[in-house]
């Protein structure tokens, strides 16, 4: 589900049974897998340098792993891999990888703890 005011940039890959909450903002270069949740306002980067013209552009790949979750107003910056069953509290800003199952909060983001993800669906 995609909420309203969401923007998702070209090539961008989304997963089964992901949540996009309200004002998020997707560029190219992001893959979110399946049965991931990003909370209103959250921001994705997409470029480490950006050119203030045309042409100098590139994209680097974001990836958020299945069952993760984002809160409201996180920032990921580019480049970022979000492991399996990861969380990211509200406000945060990612600027490096984030190991499956733990827990990040924060500006820079930095573990707090790890919690126990059962990934296992039962649809």
């Amino acid at each position: 589900m995609i909420a309203a005011f969401v923007e998702v940039g070209r090539g961008v890959v989304i997963g089964n049974r992901v949540r996009v909450q309200a004002h998020s903002f997707i560029p190219s270069g992001v893959v979110i897998e399946d049965d991931v949740f990003i909370g209103p306002r959250v921001t994705f980067t997409n470029d480490k340098e950006p050119p203030s013209r045309r042409g100098d552009w590139s994209t680097i790949q974001t990836r958020v792993e299945s069952g993760a979750a984002i809160g409201a107003g996180a920032v990921i910056l580019p480049g970022v891999t979000i492991g399996q069953g990861a969380l990211i509290g509200a406000g945060a800003v990612v600027t490096r990888d984030v190991p499956p199952g733990a827990v990040w909060v924060g500006c820079p983001a930095s573990e707090i703890r790890q919690r126990v993800v059962n990934l296992v669906r039962t649809d």
